[in-house]
């Protein structure tokens, strides 16, 4: 039988004999063998003929030029954008004014002792008892460093600003490390824990100061930069952020006391307690806020005093040597709509109207509920007793100045001194009276 004849043919390449490279690879090493034996013979006989060289003229007091080394040129860092430049130049102007503020008080030195209770028994029945109770004895006080914060002069023979909760220690000292690495005692001039400001003074000068702004004509979205002793370690920390809201309202608790801060400026820059004290400044490099505090398990959300409200304090300290505020003497709500609901609802009173203070004996309190307080609405010989104002009052104007939630009573009196006379505009019974007051005084604390 036939096999059938395959319908294709499979063809193969011709295998050709490599060309010998044998001898263009020698040669190209013996090349490159050469030129690096060349320069590197050539770089040691150099260098040991010039010494030889140096040696001869030495002796003959003949000076040879000496070989110099060029060194690579530093290039400076140019900003990439304007605004990038205007906070690297307030960065730099600002720090010389800001101080960390070292904490220190006298702490019991403790030494650690053991008391043999059966030491008797072991004399007298010859056995050992293994029996020790560790006891701490006091062997006088010793100085540490508690914590710290931060301040900035405002004036150039010393006076500072920071926050009162810094400085809140009566027994402690306080002593303030400036930016070029020199200390300085500092004296407590006065404390104002109703909007946690202090001020402190030392001596010497002339010192270097920021410039404070106007806090009234801020703008949310604002570029702002924060200048502080971060977390107590960390010096001049700067950081930026921008504000994020105003007039915001924040609870505080310090020390087993809440306390409410009213009108202050939230920003996403960051605050900690180490920059407590410490400056939020604009683009101009102007204060304009006094930071304070962070919001607790939460990111990127900080509070600062507006600087406005400092600048009341600084000048109440250079005329009277204190802080001291307005006042009239009332316990009272701020009302808006939501408030008028609920007091109708949870209380059964009907209020008239939904803005100004209502001055009363009810108080809120988060985990009680609604309660009676148990002194008068009307605190007795303050300014209000003496203009006749009474509980139930809603004080709806200060001259001519409407009270609403976001213009509250205290923020509008607040704009006067003591010994000030204002007229309110008071609803009583559905009627509008007319009252004038005379503002007292009131030390802070």
């Amino acid at each position: 039988m036939e096999l059938p004849k395959p319908q294709f043919q499979m063809e193969y390449p011709k295998l050709e004999k490599p060309k010998k490279k044998g001898f263009n690879l020698l040669l190209l090493f013996l090349i490159l063998v050469g030129f690096l034996a060349g320069t590197i013979g050539g770089f040691f006989v150099s260098t040991y003929y010039y010494k030889e060289i140096e040696k001869i003229l030495s002796k003959l007091n003949i000076e040879i030029p000496k070989k110099e080394i060029e060194k690579p040129k530093e290039i400076p860092y140019l900003p990439q954008t304007s605004q990038e430049e205007a906070i690297i130049k307030v960065v730099k102007e600002a720090s010389p004014a800001v101080v960390s503020v070292i904490i220190t008080k006298d702490i019991p030195k403790l030494k650690l002792y053991y008391e043999e209770p059966f030491k008797e028994f072991e004399e007298f029945f010859g056995i050992p008892f293994e029996f020790k109770i560790p006891q701490w004895r006091q062997e006088g006080y010793e100085k540490q460093e508690i914590g710290g914060g931060t301040a900035f002069f405002i004036s150039e023979d010393g006076m500072l600003l920071t926050n009162a909760h810094v400085v809140s220690d009566k027994d402690a000292e306080y002593t303030v490390l400036t930016n070029d690495g020199k200390k300085y005692p500092a004296k407590v001039l006065a404390r104002d824990s109703v909007r946690d400001l202090a001020i402190l003074k030392v001596d010497g000068g002339p010192f270097p100061t920021l410039k404070l702004g106007d806090s009234d004509k801020l703008e949310i979205g604002q570029i702002v930069i924060a200048i502080g002793n971060a977390l107590g370690e960390f010096r001049n920390t700067v950081s930026v952020g921008v504000i994020s809201g105003l007039g915001r309202s924040v609870r505080v608790t310090e020390g087993g006391r809440i306390l409410i801060f009213e009108d202050v400026i939230q920003t996403d820059a960051a605050i900690n307690r180490g920059n407590s004290g410490g400056p939020l400044l604009n683009l101009k490099g102007e204060v304009i806020g006094v930071n304070f505090a962070m919001a607790s398990q939460a990111e990127n959300i900080g509070f600062a005093i507006p600087i406005n409200k400092a600048k009341k304090s600084i000048e109440s300290v250079r005329k009277f040597g204190k802080i001291v505020f307005p006042y009239l003497g009332v316990w009272y709500f701020n009302l808006d709509e939501d408030l008028k609901k609920e007091v109708e609802e949870k209380i059964g009173i009907k209020l008239p109207v939904s803005y100004g203070a209502w001055i009363t004996r009810w108080n809120k309190d988060p985990y009680k509920g609604w309660y009676l307080r148990d002194v008068p609405a009307v605190v007795p010989g303050t300014p209000a007793e003496k203009a006749g104002l009474k509980e139930g009052d809603i004080i709806l104007e200060i001259n001519n100045e409407k009270i609403t939630i976001q213009n509250k009573l205290g923020k509008v009196i607040m704009k006067y001194n003591p010994g000030d006379k204002v007229t309110l505009k008071v609803l009583r019974d559905n009627k509008e009276l007319f009252i004038e007051v005379v503002l007292g005084e009131r030390i802070a604390e």
